[in-house]
């Protein structure tokens, strides 16, 4: 069996049941090395003749994987490993993840994260952008797979979802890449292409600016985008 040093990614299925995080994915990834460091130093020592018993590697909940892909070993998060992955332990790595993504949360957003973080019903923002909070969607591809990735997605996607189309468009020209990249996603996703017919239609302007992007980064939503992204009459948006 190879050794458990080797060990480059974690992956991490189910959780604890009532005692989770009310925004808690049903898996996710470790890849920090400190933190991969901290679960190697926990893990329980293997079973006399583990090489040859342990033909599968475990079937337990927390994982560990070489850099080819291959498990090396999995067990169940039991003794000095389960407060590392129990969502709710503020010194867990659920929650330094959720830290994480809440201290990288543009300025005037960083509170509104911190209740998501927390569990708690957040109130929403005052004068922050929409431009700013499609950046702040785009930028959870920096980290897809980490405990905090569903928060990354919801927390953006609730301030966008009740914006009219027009205010929409308007955050779509001002926006910088991160956020064309957050944009695709949310004009793509059910919170807006489920809304009424006559409010998802969008201005030639920020319509090509979406399709473009798409075109070059995200081909997979381009058919999406081109079926569901009704044309405006006519780009009469001016800024207030």
């Amino acid at each position: 069996m190879k050794p458990i040093s080797r060990t480059v990614r974690i992956a991490v299925t189910h959780t604890f049941g009532d005692a989770d995080h009310p925004i808690h994915p049903a898996g996710y990834e470790i890849v920090d090395r400190n933190e991969i460091a901290e679960v190697l130093a926990a893990w329980p020592p293997a079973e006399p003749h583990d090489d040859f018993e342990c033909m599968c590697h475990g079937d337990g909940r927390v994982s560990l994987y070489e850099a080819g892909g291959e498990r090396i070993r999995s067990v169940d998060p039991t003794g000095p490993l389960r407060p590392l992955f129990d969502s709710r332990d503020p010194v867990g790595l659920p929650s330094r993840h959720r830290a994480r993504w809440v201290a990288a949360a543009p300025e005037g957003l960083r509170e509104y994260a911190g209740a998501w973080a927390r569990g708690e019903e957040p109130r929403p923002p005052r004068g922050v952008s929409l431009s700013t909070v499609f950046s702040w969607l785009g930028a959870v591809r920096e980290h897809p797979g980490d405990a905090a990735r569903l928060l990354a997605t919801l927390a953006p996607q609730r301030l966008l979802a009740p914006a009219p189309a027009d205010e929409l468009a308007w955050g779509v020209r001002e926006t910088d890449r991160a956020g064309l990249e957050g944009a695709v996603r949310f004009f793509a996703s059910e919170e807006f292409t489920t809304r009424h017919p006559k409010r998802r239609r969008v201005p030639d302007t920020a319509r090509d600016l979406l399709l473009r992007h798409a075109r070059s980064h995200r081909p997979a939503d381009l058919p999406v985008l081109e079926r569901r992204l009704l044309r405006a009459p006519e780009d009469r948006i001016r800024r207030s």
